[in-house]
């Protein structure tokens, strides 16, 4: 009953808060962190990168930084923005070992002054974590996942947190290490790229 209602007062108390109880050596406070944030940040990994094995070793070395990081964290920056820097960074490292370096010439990209953001957004809605089931019973879901799947990762990691995880500029920014001008920019192409693929997908289903 009394674990009960600490459980109960954990999930009503604010990031900052539990941080700082975690830093003054309150592991239920760090068990609140994790149970917050494990199931966007699982989703955001399994997007990013292709195998499971992959996802489940950089989810738990995000969680392991986390954790031994109390110290050193700054208490004045937002968590989940750190969080998901942590990851992603993460996830590049080990993109790089397991896959060729994607790479791209940025002037060859398609000009996306003709895409609508509403076709942008109702297409990337069908891929959401489903079950794998229901996703292969899921013509517009599978090709979302492979298109994605394909992107080189500068493009593919900025359209999952413009897109799944709704990160604002400024936010992507700090996770990227970029200017905003740049997040932009980098935007603007990873949507040109889809839409570039996602139109080409298209006329080859219309061909066959």
């Amino acid at each position: 009953m009394e674990e009960s209602k600490d459980k109960s007062a954990l999930d009503k108390t604010s990031d900052s808060e539990l941080l700082e109880r975690y830093r003054k050596g309150e592991e239920s406070a760090f068990r609140e962190i994790v149970n917050r944030y494990k199931n966007s940040l699982y989703a955001f990994l399994r997007r990013f990168i292709s195998q499971q094995d992959v996802v489940e070793d950089v989810f738990q070395e995000t969680f392991l930084q986390l954790y031994s990081s109390r110290d050193s964290f700054d208490m004045d920056r937002p968590l989940r923005p750190w969080l998901f820097t942590i990851a992603a960074n993460k996830a590049k490292d080990a993109l790089r070992k397991i896959q060729r370096q994607a790479t791209m010439s940025m002037g060859t990209m398609a000009d996306a002054g003709d895409v609508s953001m509403d076709e942008v957004v109702n297409i990337l809605t069908s891929y959401e974590t489903t079950p794998e089931d229901e996703v292969s019973r899921d013509e517009t879901s599978v090709r979302v996942r492979r298109i994605i799947a394909e992107m080189p990762d500068n493009l593919r990691e900025i359209l999952l947190l413009a897109y799944f995880e709704q990160f604002s500029y400024k936010h992507m920014a700090e996770i990227l290490s970029i200017p905003i001008g740049t997040v932009k920019s980098r935007l603007h192409t990873a949507v040109a790229h889809f839409m570039k693929k996602w139109k080409a997908a298209d006329r080859g289903d219309n061909n066959t």
